[in-house]
Protein backbone atom coordinates (compact mmCIF):
# COMPACT_ATOMS: atom_id res chain seq x y z
CA UNK A 1 0.00 0.00 0.00
CA UNK A 2 1.35 3.64 -0.75
CA UNK A 3 1.86 6.41 1.53
CA UNK A 4 -1.31 8.20 0.24
CA UNK A 5 -3.38 5.17 0.43
CA UNK A 6 -2.02 4.64 4.08
CA UNK A 7 -2.72 8.33 5.33
CA UNK A 8 -5.72 7.94 3.88
CA UNK A 9 -6.99 4.84 5.99
CA UNK A 10 -5.90 6.47 9.07
CA UNK A 11 -8.05 9.59 8.29
CA UNK A 12 -10.93 7.67 7.82
CA UNK A 13 -10.22 5.00 11.26
CA UNK A 14 -9.82 8.26 13.33
CA UNK A 15 -13.31 9.32 11.60
CA UNK A 16 -14.83 6.03 12.80
CA UNK A 17 -13.49 6.37 15.80
CA UNK A 18 -14.95 9.91 16.40
CA UNK A 19 -18.71 8.94 15.09
CA UNK A 20 -18.01 6.01 17.42
CA UNK A 21 -17.33 8.01 20.59
CA UNK A 22 -19.81 10.53 19.73
CA UNK A 23 -22.76 7.82 19.27
CA UNK A 24 -21.73 6.37 22.60
CA UNK A 25 -21.28 9.84 24.33
CA UNK A 26 -24.99 10.40 22.93
CA UNK A 27 -26.51 7.72 24.29
CA UNK A 28 -24.99 7.13 27.68
CA UNK A 29 -24.11 10.62 29.25
CA UNK A 30 -26.36 12.48 27.39
CA UNK A 31 -28.93 9.96 26.82
CA UNK A 32 -31.28 11.32 29.74
CA UNK A 33 -30.87 14.87 28.76
CA UNK A 34 -31.84 14.91 25.62
CA UNK A 35 -34.85 12.75 26.49
CA UNK A 36 -35.73 14.93 29.30
CA UNK A 37 -35.04 18.02 27.48
CA UNK A 38 -38.07 20.66 27.21
CA UNK A 39 -37.96 21.12 23.67
CA UNK A 40 -38.58 16.82 23.27
CA UNK A 41 -42.30 16.71 21.86
CA UNK A 42 -42.65 13.32 23.41
CA UNK A 43 -41.22 14.71 26.47
CA UNK A 44 -43.78 17.84 26.59
CA UNK A 45 -47.04 15.49 25.55
CA UNK A 46 -45.98 12.57 27.92
CA UNK A 47 -45.70 15.62 30.73
CA UNK A 48 -49.16 17.01 30.30
CA UNK A 49 -50.64 13.40 29.88
CA UNK A 50 -51.21 13.85 33.91
CA UNK A 51 -52.23 16.77 35.60
CA UNK A 52 -49.36 19.01 37.13
CA UNK A 53 -49.46 18.84 41.41
CA UNK A 54 -51.36 22.15 42.96
CA UNK A 55 -49.97 24.93 44.71
CA UNK A 56 -51.54 25.94 47.59
CA UNK A 57 -51.43 28.55 50.42
CA UNK A 58 -51.65 28.13 54.34
CA UNK A 59 -55.75 26.90 54.42
CA UNK A 60 -56.07 24.91 51.50
CA UNK A 61 -56.43 28.37 49.54
CA UNK A 62 -55.39 26.92 45.70
CA UNK A 63 -53.43 29.21 43.97
CA UNK A 64 -53.25 26.84 40.89
CA UNK A 65 -55.65 24.94 38.36
CA UNK A 66 -55.72 22.47 36.10
CA UNK A 67 -58.17 22.39 33.06
CA UNK A 68 -58.47 19.46 30.77
CA UNK A 69 -58.43 20.15 27.26
CA UNK A 70 -58.97 18.28 23.68
CA UNK A 71 -55.85 19.00 22.35
CA UNK A 72 -52.66 17.05 21.82
CA UNK A 73 -51.79 18.49 25.47
CA UNK A 74 -54.16 17.17 27.92
CA UNK A 75 -54.03 19.43 30.44
CA UNK A 76 -53.80 23.40 30.84
CA UNK A 77 -52.03 25.04 33.85
CA UNK A 78 -54.09 27.89 35.13
CA UNK A 79 -53.39 30.42 37.49
CA UNK A 80 -56.78 32.01 39.36
CA UNK A 81 -55.26 34.50 41.06
CA UNK A 82 -53.35 36.28 38.67
CA UNK A 83 -51.25 39.04 39.07
CA UNK A 84 -51.45 38.68 42.82
CA UNK A 85 -49.18 35.60 43.24
CA UNK A 86 -47.12 35.62 40.10
CA UNK A 87 -43.35 36.99 41.32
CA UNK A 88 -43.83 33.80 43.62
CA UNK A 89 -45.88 31.23 41.64
CA UNK A 90 -43.82 32.21 38.41
CA UNK A 91 -45.01 29.93 35.11
CA UNK A 92 -45.06 26.20 33.66
CA UNK A 93 -43.92 27.60 30.11
CA UNK A 94 -44.77 24.73 27.38
CA UNK A 95 -41.59 25.72 25.81
CA UNK A 96 -38.52 27.73 27.42
CA UNK A 97 -37.87 27.84 31.22
CA UNK A 98 -40.19 27.92 33.43
CA UNK A 99 -39.63 30.10 36.95
CA UNK A 100 -40.51 30.84 40.50
CA UNK A 101 -41.93 28.24 42.34
CA UNK A 102 -43.25 26.11 39.22
CA UNK A 103 -39.11 26.32 38.50
CA UNK A 104 -37.97 25.07 41.80
CA UNK A 105 -40.42 22.43 42.93
CA UNK A 106 -40.91 20.80 39.63
CA UNK A 107 -39.97 17.92 39.88
CA UNK A 108 -42.29 17.65 43.00
CA UNK A 109 -45.06 19.11 41.02
CA UNK A 110 -44.38 17.00 37.95
CA UNK A 111 -44.12 13.71 39.62
CA UNK A 112 -40.74 13.01 38.61
CA UNK A 113 -38.91 13.40 41.64
CA UNK A 114 -37.41 10.20 43.66
CA UNK A 115 -39.64 11.33 46.68
CA UNK A 116 -42.77 10.12 44.19
CA UNK A 117 -41.39 7.06 42.89
CA UNK A 118 -43.85 4.81 44.89
CA UNK A 119 -46.79 6.79 43.15
CA UNK A 120 -45.13 5.87 40.07
CA UNK A 121 -45.09 2.25 40.37
CA UNK A 122 -47.83 2.34 41.84
CA UNK A 123 -49.43 4.00 38.33
CA UNK A 124 -47.37 1.29 36.15
CA UNK A 125 -49.83 -1.69 38.06
CA UNK A 126 -53.09 0.30 37.98
CA UNK A 127 -52.72 1.91 34.94
CA UNK A 128 -53.98 5.15 36.45
CA UNK A 129 -51.95 8.57 36.34
CA UNK A 130 -52.28 10.07 39.80
CA UNK A 131 -50.69 13.72 38.80
CA UNK A 132 -47.63 15.46 40.51
CA UNK A 133 -47.69 15.83 44.46
CA UNK A 134 -48.57 19.48 45.22
CA UNK A 135 -46.81 21.96 47.15
CA UNK A 136 -48.16 23.91 50.06
CA UNK A 137 -46.33 27.54 50.74
CA UNK A 138 -46.14 29.55 53.77
CA UNK A 139 -47.97 31.92 52.47
CA UNK A 140 -50.82 33.81 54.58
CA UNK A 141 -53.77 34.39 51.94
CA UNK A 142 -55.04 37.43 53.80
CA UNK A 143 -51.83 38.94 54.38
CA UNK A 144 -50.82 38.52 51.07
CA UNK A 145 -54.15 39.98 49.58
CA UNK A 146 -53.98 43.10 51.86
CA UNK A 147 -50.42 43.47 51.03
CA UNK A 148 -51.43 43.56 46.88
CA UNK A 149 -54.45 45.61 47.45
CA UNK A 150 -52.40 48.16 49.18
CA UNK A 151 -50.10 48.31 47.64
CA UNK A 152 -51.47 48.55 43.86
CA UNK A 153 -54.05 51.72 45.61
CA UNK A 154 -51.74 52.96 46.74
CA UNK A 155 -52.20 56.96 48.69
CA UNK A 156 -48.90 58.27 46.47
CA UNK A 157 -50.09 57.01 43.15
CA UNK A 158 -46.75 55.30 42.62
CA UNK A 159 -46.66 52.10 40.23
CA UNK A 160 -43.45 50.43 41.41
CA UNK A 161 -42.70 49.34 44.66
CA UNK A 162 -42.71 45.80 46.90
CA UNK A 163 -43.74 44.45 50.19
CA UNK A 164 -42.12 41.59 52.42
CA UNK A 165 -43.62 39.87 55.81
CA UNK A 166 -41.95 37.02 57.41
CA UNK A 167 -42.66 35.15 60.58
CA UNK A 168 -39.39 36.18 62.88
CA UNK A 169 -39.46 33.62 64.71
CA UNK A 170 -39.62 30.65 61.86
CA UNK A 171 -38.47 32.39 59.00
CA UNK A 172 -41.63 31.56 56.94
CA UNK A 173 -42.37 34.28 54.14
CA UNK A 174 -46.39 35.53 55.05
CA UNK A 175 -46.73 37.49 52.17
CA UNK A 176 -44.33 39.12 49.04
CA UNK A 177 -45.63 41.45 46.38
CA UNK A 178 -43.86 42.50 43.51
CA UNK A 179 -45.80 45.90 41.67
CA UNK A 180 -46.25 45.81 38.82
CA UNK A 181 -46.84 42.09 38.14
CA UNK A 182 -48.05 40.59 35.36
CA UNK A 183 -50.76 37.57 34.39
CA UNK A 184 -48.89 34.60 34.13
CA UNK A 185 -51.66 32.82 32.25
CA UNK A 186 -50.76 33.74 29.05
CA UNK A 187 -47.23 32.71 29.72
CA UNK A 188 -48.46 29.03 30.58
CA UNK A 189 -50.70 28.61 27.18
CA UNK A 190 -50.51 25.06 25.93
CA UNK A 191 -49.92 27.21 22.36
CA UNK A 192 -45.94 27.80 22.50
CA UNK A 193 -46.71 30.55 19.96
CA UNK A 194 -49.39 32.81 22.23
CA UNK A 195 -46.45 32.12 25.11
CA UNK A 196 -43.97 33.41 23.07
CA UNK A 197 -45.58 36.46 22.28
CA UNK A 198 -46.80 36.99 25.92
CA UNK A 199 -42.73 36.80 27.34
CA UNK A 200 -42.19 39.08 24.46
CA UNK A 201 -44.24 41.78 25.24
CA UNK A 202 -44.00 41.66 29.06
CA UNK A 203 -39.71 41.47 28.70
CA UNK A 204 -40.05 44.91 26.79
CA UNK A 205 -42.44 46.72 29.39
CA UNK A 206 -40.43 49.49 30.23
CA UNK A 207 -41.73 48.84 33.77
CA UNK A 208 -40.12 46.06 34.41
CA UNK A 209 -43.40 43.63 35.77
CA UNK A 210 -41.14 40.41 35.45
CA UNK A 211 -38.59 41.54 38.01
CA UNK A 212 -39.37 40.40 41.29
CA UNK A 213 -38.61 43.64 43.06
CA UNK A 214 -38.85 41.89 46.51
CA UNK A 215 -35.94 39.49 45.99
CA UNK A 216 -34.17 40.42 42.57
CA UNK A 217 -34.08 44.29 42.77
CA UNK A 218 -31.32 46.35 44.81
CA UNK A 219 -32.39 50.20 46.15
CA UNK A 220 -30.87 52.90 48.21
CA UNK A 221 -32.73 52.21 51.73
CA UNK A 222 -31.89 55.54 53.49
CA UNK A 223 -32.35 56.12 57.32
CA UNK A 224 -33.63 52.27 57.11
CA UNK A 225 -29.68 51.79 57.39
CA UNK A 226 -29.86 53.38 60.97
CA UNK A 227 -30.73 50.11 62.32
CA UNK A 228 -27.58 48.48 61.34
CA UNK A 229 -25.47 51.82 62.37
CA UNK A 230 -27.40 51.41 66.21
CA UNK A 231 -26.55 47.54 66.34
CA UNK A 232 -23.12 48.42 65.60
CA UNK A 233 -23.01 51.10 68.10
CA UNK A 234 -24.72 49.16 70.57
CA UNK A 235 -22.40 45.43 70.30
CA UNK A 236 -19.08 47.96 71.09
CA UNK A 237 -20.13 48.54 74.32
CA UNK A 238 -19.33 52.27 74.04
CA UNK A 239 -22.75 53.26 73.52
CA UNK A 240 -26.26 53.23 75.48
CA UNK A 241 -29.98 53.86 74.27
CA UNK A 242 -29.28 56.85 77.20
CA UNK A 243 -25.38 58.15 75.15
CA UNK A 244 -25.32 61.49 73.98
CA UNK A 245 -23.79 61.54 70.50
CA UNK A 246 -22.92 64.75 68.18
CA UNK A 247 -25.35 66.16 66.42
CA UNK A 248 -26.60 69.30 64.93
CA UNK A 249 -28.16 71.03 61.74
CA UNK A 250 -25.74 70.75 59.35
CA UNK A 251 -22.26 68.72 59.28
CA UNK A 252 -20.02 68.66 56.64
CA UNK A 253 -17.13 65.79 56.22
CA UNK A 254 -15.00 66.13 53.33
CA UNK A 255 -16.94 66.88 50.26
CA UNK A 256 -20.27 65.95 51.78
CA UNK A 257 -22.91 68.24 53.07
CA UNK A 258 -25.06 66.18 55.85
CA UNK A 259 -28.62 68.12 56.76
CA UNK A 260 -31.61 66.66 58.65
CA UNK A 261 -34.78 66.54 56.74
CA UNK A 262 -36.43 69.78 58.61
CA UNK A 263 -34.94 71.90 60.43
CA UNK A 264 -36.66 71.06 63.77
CA UNK A 265 -34.97 67.80 63.88
CA UNK A 266 -31.75 67.40 66.42
CA UNK A 267 -30.84 70.90 66.05
CA UNK A 268 -29.29 70.59 69.10
CA UNK A 269 -25.29 70.02 69.97
CA UNK A 270 -25.91 66.20 71.23
CA UNK A 271 -28.84 64.13 71.61
CA UNK A 272 -29.22 60.17 72.83
CA UNK A 273 -28.87 57.87 70.66
CA UNK A 274 -32.52 56.50 71.26
CA UNK A 275 -33.84 60.03 70.39
CA UNK A 276 -31.95 59.90 67.10
CA UNK A 277 -33.48 56.85 65.87
CA UNK A 278 -36.87 58.55 67.04
CA UNK A 279 -36.71 61.46 64.87
CA UNK A 280 -34.22 60.37 62.51
CA UNK A 281 -31.59 62.44 62.87
CA UNK A 282 -28.95 62.97 59.50
CA UNK A 283 -26.08 64.18 61.07
CA UNK A 284 -26.36 62.21 64.40
CA UNK A 285 -26.51 58.82 62.60
CA UNK A 286 -22.97 60.24 60.35
CA UNK A 287 -21.31 61.52 63.04
CA UNK A 288 -22.05 58.04 64.58
CA UNK A 289 -20.94 55.75 61.75
CA UNK A 290 -17.40 57.75 61.14
CA UNK A 291 -16.62 57.77 64.90
CA UNK A 292 -17.23 53.92 64.69
CA UNK A 293 -15.50 53.55 61.02
CA UNK A 294 -15.67 51.48 58.02
CA UNK A 295 -15.05 48.14 59.67
CA UNK A 296 -17.48 47.98 62.56
CA UNK A 297 -20.49 48.94 59.45
CA UNK A 298 -19.67 47.21 57.10
CA UNK A 299 -19.01 44.13 59.65
CA UNK A 300 -22.47 44.68 61.18
CA UNK A 301 -23.93 44.70 57.69
CA UNK A 302 -22.56 41.76 56.72
CA UNK A 303 -23.75 40.11 60.24
CA UNK A 304 -26.91 40.73 58.88
CA UNK A 305 -26.87 39.45 55.66
CA UNK A 306 -25.27 42.13 53.46
CA UNK A 307 -23.24 40.75 50.91
CA UNK A 308 -24.38 37.31 50.58
CA UNK A 309 -25.77 36.18 47.27
CA UNK A 310 -26.20 32.41 48.12
CA UNK A 311 -29.78 33.14 49.53
CA UNK A 312 -32.68 31.19 47.84
CA UNK A 313 -36.00 31.32 48.95
CA UNK A 314 -37.80 28.24 48.63
CA UNK A 315 -37.99 24.42 50.67
CA UNK A 316 -34.97 24.07 53.14
CA UNK A 317 -33.76 21.32 52.16
CA UNK A 318 -32.50 22.18 48.92
CA UNK A 319 -30.95 25.24 47.03
CA UNK A 320 -33.82 25.94 44.65
CA UNK A 321 -35.83 29.06 45.27
CA UNK A 322 -36.08 32.18 44.29
CA UNK A 323 -33.08 34.15 43.84
CA UNK A 324 -32.12 37.02 46.00
CA UNK A 325 -30.02 39.66 45.34
CA UNK A 326 -27.13 40.47 47.46
CA UNK A 327 -27.58 43.89 49.54
CA UNK A 328 -24.21 46.07 49.35
CA UNK A 329 -22.41 48.51 51.50
CA UNK A 330 -20.42 49.99 49.00
CA UNK A 331 -16.77 50.37 49.01
CA UNK A 332 -16.54 53.07 51.05
CA UNK A 333 -12.93 53.46 50.09
CA UNK A 334 -10.48 56.63 47.96
CA UNK A 335 -8.73 55.55 45.51
CA UNK A 336 -5.50 54.16 47.55
CA UNK A 337 -8.11 51.69 49.85
CA UNK A 338 -7.75 54.32 52.63
CA UNK A 339 -11.72 54.76 54.38
CA UNK A 340 -13.69 57.51 52.88
CA UNK A 341 -15.33 59.44 54.96
CA UNK A 342 -17.25 61.50 53.23
CA UNK A 343 -18.55 58.51 51.76
CA UNK A 344 -18.85 56.64 55.21
CA UNK A 345 -21.17 59.53 56.00
CA UNK A 346 -23.25 59.17 53.51
CA UNK A 347 -23.83 55.62 53.83
CA UNK A 348 -24.63 55.68 57.37
CA UNK A 349 -27.84 56.92 55.99
CA UNK A 350 -28.31 54.40 53.32
CA UNK A 351 -27.43 56.76 50.76
CA UNK A 352 -24.26 56.82 48.45
CA UNK A 353 -23.42 53.31 47.17
CA UNK A 354 -25.51 50.96 50.31
CA UNK A 355 -28.60 49.20 48.55
CA UNK A 356 -30.91 46.47 49.47
CA UNK A 357 -33.62 44.28 49.07
CA UNK A 358 -36.94 44.42 50.40
CA UNK A 359 -36.36 41.06 51.55
CA UNK A 360 -33.12 42.06 53.45
CA UNK A 361 -35.38 44.68 55.23
CA UNK A 362 -37.64 42.57 56.47
CA UNK A 363 -35.20 39.91 57.73
CA UNK A 364 -33.18 43.42 59.33
CA UNK A 365 -36.47 43.83 61.36
CA UNK A 366 -37.10 39.78 62.08
CA UNK A 367 -34.03 39.40 63.22
CA UNK A 368 -34.76 41.95 66.06
CA UNK A 369 -37.75 41.15 66.53
CA UNK A 370 -36.56 37.14 67.25
CA UNK A 371 -33.60 38.59 70.13
CA UNK A 372 -30.76 38.64 67.36
CA UNK A 373 -31.60 34.84 65.60
CA UNK A 374 -32.60 35.37 62.06
CA UNK A 375 -34.27 32.21 60.68
CA UNK A 376 -33.70 31.42 57.00
CA UNK A 377 -36.30 32.32 54.99
CA UNK A 378 -38.34 29.95 53.07
CA UNK A 379 -41.98 29.83 50.77
CA UNK A 380 -42.21 26.32 51.00
CA UNK A 381 -44.30 24.48 53.94
CA UNK A 382 -45.01 21.37 52.72
CA UNK A 383 -44.52 18.54 49.57
CA UNK A 384 -47.30 15.96 49.84
CA UNK A 385 -47.55 13.29 47.54
CA UNK A 386 -50.45 13.42 44.84
CA UNK A 387 -52.83 11.24 47.75
CA UNK A 388 -51.30 14.50 49.87
CA UNK A 389 -49.04 11.86 52.19
CA UNK A 390 -46.70 14.46 53.63
CA UNK A 391 -43.44 14.37 52.11
CA UNK A 392 -41.52 17.12 53.74
CA UNK A 393 -42.42 20.06 56.43
CA UNK A 394 -40.39 22.87 56.64
CA UNK A 395 -38.27 22.77 59.88
CA UNK A 396 -37.08 26.19 60.16
CA UNK A 397 -33.18 26.76 60.58
CA UNK A 398 -31.09 29.82 61.68
CA UNK A 399 -29.14 31.25 59.28
CA UNK A 400 -26.84 33.66 61.70
CA UNK A 401 -27.26 35.46 64.73
CA UNK A 402 -25.79 38.83 64.13
CA UNK A 403 -26.51 39.96 67.77
CA UNK A 404 -27.72 38.89 71.28
CA UNK A 405 -30.18 39.23 72.85
CA UNK A 406 -29.61 42.52 75.05
CA UNK A 407 -28.86 44.27 71.78
CA UNK A 408 -31.96 43.25 70.01
CA UNK A 409 -33.82 44.57 72.98
CA UNK A 410 -32.51 47.31 72.94
CA UNK A 411 -32.92 47.62 69.03
CA UNK A 412 -36.21 46.77 69.64
CA UNK A 413 -37.00 49.15 72.35
CA UNK A 414 -35.56 52.24 69.91
CA UNK A 415 -37.86 51.17 67.05
CA UNK A 416 -40.83 51.13 69.44
CA UNK A 417 -40.23 54.83 69.97
CA UNK A 418 -39.88 55.32 66.44
CA UNK A 419 -43.30 54.26 65.71
CA UNK A 420 -44.86 55.84 69.04
CA UNK A 421 -43.54 59.29 68.77
CA UNK A 422 -41.38 59.41 65.89
CA UNK A 423 -41.49 59.36 61.89
CA UNK A 424 -43.18 55.90 62.07
CA UNK A 425 -46.72 56.51 63.64
CA UNK A 426 -49.09 55.54 60.35
CA UNK A 427 -47.37 51.80 61.12
CA UNK A 428 -49.54 51.55 64.54
CA UNK A 429 -51.98 48.95 64.73
CA UNK A 430 -54.85 48.55 68.14
CA UNK A 431 -53.47 45.84 70.59
CA UNK A 432 -50.33 45.52 69.26
CA UNK A 433 -46.44 46.37 69.87
CA UNK A 434 -45.11 47.84 66.81
CA UNK A 435 -41.97 49.10 66.69
CA UNK A 436 -40.21 50.28 63.21
CA UNK A 437 -37.63 52.98 61.05
CA UNK A 438 -38.79 54.62 58.08
CA UNK A 439 -36.39 55.32 55.38
CA UNK A 440 -36.35 58.19 52.53
CA UNK A 441 -34.08 57.75 50.14
CA UNK A 442 -32.71 59.81 47.60
CA UNK A 443 -31.63 58.56 44.21
CA UNK A 444 -31.35 60.26 41.03
CA UNK A 445 -31.26 63.92 40.78
CA UNK A 446 -34.41 65.19 40.32
CA UNK A 447 -36.57 61.64 40.88
CA UNK A 448 -38.96 61.61 43.37
CA UNK A 449 -37.26 59.79 46.83
CA UNK A 450 -37.88 56.01 47.64
CA UNK A 451 -40.05 55.42 50.75
CA UNK A 452 -39.51 52.41 53.25
CA UNK A 453 -40.16 51.08 56.30
CA UNK A 454 -38.99 48.19 58.25
CA UNK A 455 -40.78 46.99 61.04
CA UNK A 456 -42.31 44.17 63.69
CA UNK A 457 -45.15 43.22 65.44
CA UNK A 458 -45.72 41.71 68.81
CA UNK A 459 -49.27 40.47 70.43
CA UNK A 460 -50.50 40.98 73.90
CA UNK A 461 -49.03 37.75 75.06
CA UNK A 462 -45.58 39.02 74.09
CA UNK A 463 -45.49 36.87 70.74
CA UNK A 464 -43.72 38.24 67.59
CA UNK A 465 -46.29 37.85 65.03
CA UNK A 466 -44.53 39.20 61.93
CA UNK A 467 -41.67 41.15 60.83
CA UNK A 468 -42.43 43.68 57.46
CA UNK A 469 -40.55 45.78 54.88
CA UNK A 470 -42.46 47.63 51.97
CA UNK A 471 -40.36 49.93 49.59
CA UNK A 472 -42.27 52.60 47.28
CA UNK A 473 -40.62 53.48 44.54
CA UNK A 474 -40.06 57.32 43.57
CA UNK A 475 -43.08 58.72 45.65
CA UNK A 476 -44.29 62.32 44.85
CA UNK A 477 -45.30 64.93 47.52
CA UNK A 478 -42.94 64.79 50.51
CA UNK A 479 -42.88 62.10 53.27
CA UNK A 480 -42.12 59.03 51.26
CA UNK A 481 -41.95 56.71 54.04
CA UNK A 482 -45.17 57.52 55.57
CA UNK A 483 -47.58 55.64 53.12
CA UNK A 484 -44.61 52.33 53.06
CA UNK A 485 -45.58 52.59 56.98
CA UNK A 486 -48.89 52.85 56.19
CA UNK A 487 -49.13 49.93 54.29
CA UNK A 488 -46.82 47.53 56.37
CA UNK A 489 -49.09 48.30 59.77
CA UNK A 490 -52.11 46.96 57.72
CA UNK A 491 -50.04 43.78 56.15
CA UNK A 492 -48.47 42.90 60.10
CA UNK A 493 -52.25 43.21 60.98
CA UNK A 494 -53.67 41.04 58.64
CA UNK A 495 -50.69 38.92 59.04
CA UNK A 496 -51.98 38.31 62.09
CA UNK A 497 -55.23 37.15 61.63
CA UNK A 498 -57.25 40.44 61.57
CA UNK A 499 -58.10 43.08 59.12
CA UNK A 500 -58.30 42.29 55.46
CA UNK A 501 -60.43 40.05 53.96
Amino acid sequence: MNAPLRRAGVVILVLFALIFGKVNWIQGYKADEYRTHAYNNRVTIAEYDRPRGAIEAVGGVALTQNKETNGELKYQRLYPKKEIYAPILGYKMVRGSSVGIEAAENDILSGASDKLFADRLSDMFTGESKGGGNIVLSLNPRAQEVAWKEMVNNERDVTKGAAVAIDPTTGAIQALVSMPSYDPNPLASNDANVAAAAYKKLNADKNQPLLNRATANTLPPGSVFKVIVSAAALKSGQYSLDTQIPAGSVYREGGATIRNSEDEVCPGDQISLKEALTTSCNTGYSKLGVKLGRDAVVDMAKQFGFEDASIKVGDLESDKGLSVAASRTGPIANADGSVDKSALAQSSLGQRDVRMTPLQGALIAATVANNGKQMKPYLVQQQLSSDRATLYTAKPKTLREPIDAQVAEGLREMMVSVVQKGTGKKARIDGFTVGGKTGTAQNAEGADPHGWFIGFAYDEDGKAVSAVCVMLENVPGGHASAEAARIAGLIMKAAAGQGGK
